[in-house]
């Protein structure tokens, strides 16, 4: 496949994110002389890219995977025979890690659904994007591997249309605004995520949809979808997400159990076949919606 670079960028990073691969999966393909530029392989993954330069890179064929399907209840939103919407429950992890090998989105939908892409390699069947453990709402999964490229490109160019919906702690001055601040690893805390100038671009448009005893009810649109994006941007206006155990207030107003209050209730985009766009709208959780009865009174 053959992209075109439109800003100065990292060949690793850009494969990663123009593909659908792990940065590491990029770098493999790097070393292995599967990717050129401008048509000469290039084999290290921190080759410069210029605007305009040609990038073409081959996935190799995927090996078979070895999770295994798991009868968990499921909640599709929507399916036809290349994608489906899929509602994630708080609580539920994506795809199988370190410390949860099963019991995952990805082993409920080896078992609900007929075929998944493999473009995001055998550990991420048909995964075309994440929502954080604890975060609830509408997942996009592609079950063949022409729709996971065309939803990917999608992300890449950031037509894919999500909302979330928040409860955060306190009150803001106004009523809506904007956070364009780059996201990275946390320079001591491998395991969270930081606004670091070496981090990646990432922006969050926010609005406030009520205000609450103590809190607010928000609406977060985003335009680049960062590892806990909404969670650290939030954080950083000193309104983290309510029930957030990484970001949030160490004496946080409320005991929030299980997890921050954080919905991903819309996701919108161009079907890969028809052309027609489609948007689909979720509401929050049952706890979602006790703390949100509760703060209003």
């Amino acid at each position: 496949m053959e992209l075109v670079s439109d800003k100065i960028a990292r060949l690793d990073i850009f494969i990663s994110e123009n593909a659908s691969v792990s940065r590491s999966r990029a770098e493999t393909l790097i070393k292995r002389g599967m990717v050129s530029v401008n048509d000469v392989v290039r084999a290290k993954a921190g080759y410069e890219l210029k605007p305009g330069d040609r990038v073409a890179y081959t996935l190799p064929a995927p090996e078979p995977t070895d999770i295994l399907p798991q009868d968990i209840p499921l909640k599709i939103v929507y399916e036809d025979e290349c994608l489906a919407v899929v509602y994630k429950p708080s609580g539920m992890v994506v795809h199988p890690a370190p410390g949860n090998p099963d019991g995952t989105m990805v082993n409920a939908l080896l078992s609900a659904l007929n075929s998944l892409s493999l473009v995001g390699g055998v550990e991420r069947p048909g995964i075309v994007h994440r929502i954080d453990r604890d975060t609830s709402g509408l997942l996009l999964v592609a079950k063949n591997d022409a729709a996971h490229r065309s939803l990917s490109e999608q992300i890449a160019a950031h037509s894919v249309e999500r909302i979330y919906k928040a409860i955060v702690c306190g009150h803001f001055r106004e009523s809506e605004g904007q956070v364009d601040a780059p996201i990275g690893r946390h320079p001591t805390d491998r395991k969270k995520m930081a606004i670091v100038q070496s981090g990646r671009p990432a922006l969050t448009n926010w609005r406030v949809l009520e205000e609450l005893k103590g809190a607010s009810l928000i609406e977060c649109r985003l335009t680049t979808g960062r590892t806990h994006q909404i969670r650290v941007h939030m954080a950083s206006l000193n309104h983290p997400v309510l029930g957030d155990p990484v970001y949030g207030f160490k004496k946080p107003p409320y005991a929030v159990e299980g997890g921050q209050l954080l919905h991903a209730g819309v996701i919108g985009f161009v079907h890969p076949v028809t052309g027609e766009r489609m948007r689909f709208e979720a509401e929050p959780e049952p706890r979602f919606a006790f703390w949100l009865q509760k703060l209003r009174q």
